[in-house]
């Protein structure tokens, strides 16, 4: 049986259980695995890119809503101005420092900073910038509405195994723990070699020393 959906996860996890009063507790199996897969995985399917618009008619231009799956930031800048130039971080404290000292000023956006579920720009923009966001995103949870994901379809032992090993202290069966527990780390420790591997795929990273090379 191949397993590419989330009904087909589901009836895995069954199967190797072997019980069937377990319907309603698998699905929190799942959701407690993929809570584990976003702070353990790391591979560059969970690197996204999006874009989103300064609204410069809002009462704060500088504050930008955060994508909903986001996780951490790998880069910001700003797409619609020639060159693109992007932006450098700042702690919030360094911002509030940053507006302290040059005062309430409005500009092409030079810094971000982020906290909470915002990210704030410096200065003030003072036009209608796309910002471009490259960042670490949670995997897309499973769900009836959800059927699939592409960790499911690249990496179904990892999901198997990681549901697996979070229904043992449900059934208090310590003596599973072990053997689920290889299951997952052998799954996730081959996926994050892979995404190791397909990112720097070009051949060995290099030390070069800066400055001129005679």
């Amino acid at each position: 049986m191949s397993v590419a959906t989330y009904t087909d996860l589901k009836a895995k996890i069954a199967e190797y259980l072997a019980r069937d009063d377990l319907t309603l507790a698998i699905p929190d199996f799942i959701t407690f695995a993929e809570a584990k897969f976003n702070r353990e995985l790391f591979v560059r399917q969970m690197e996204v890119r999006a874009t989103t618009t300064v609204d410069v008619n809002s009462s704060e231009p500088e504050f930008i809503s955060l994508p909903d799956d986001f996780q951490s930031m790998r880069r910001v800048r700003v797409s619609s101005v020639d060159g693109k130039p992007q932006l450098s971080f700042m702690s919030v404290v360094q911002m509030d420092e940053y507006r302290s000292r040059t005062g309430d000023v409005s500009a092409q956006p030079g810094y971000f900073s982020i906290f909470g579920t915002e990210m704030e720009l410096a200065p003030t923009p003072d036009d209608a910038y796309t910002i471009e966001m490259v960042y670490r995103a949670n995997v897309p949870a499973l769900s009836a509405t959800n059927p699939d994901n592409w960790l499911l379809l690249q990496a179904p032992d990892l999901y198997v195994y990681g549901a697996l090993l979070e229904s043992a202290p449900y059934m208090k069966e310590d003596a599973r723990i072990q053997v689920w527990g290889s299951g997952f780390t052998t799954a996730l420790d081959g996926l994050n070699r892979l995404g190791l591997t397909s990112t720097f795929n070009a051949g060995p990273m290099v030390m070069r020393t800066s400055g001129p090379v005679f």
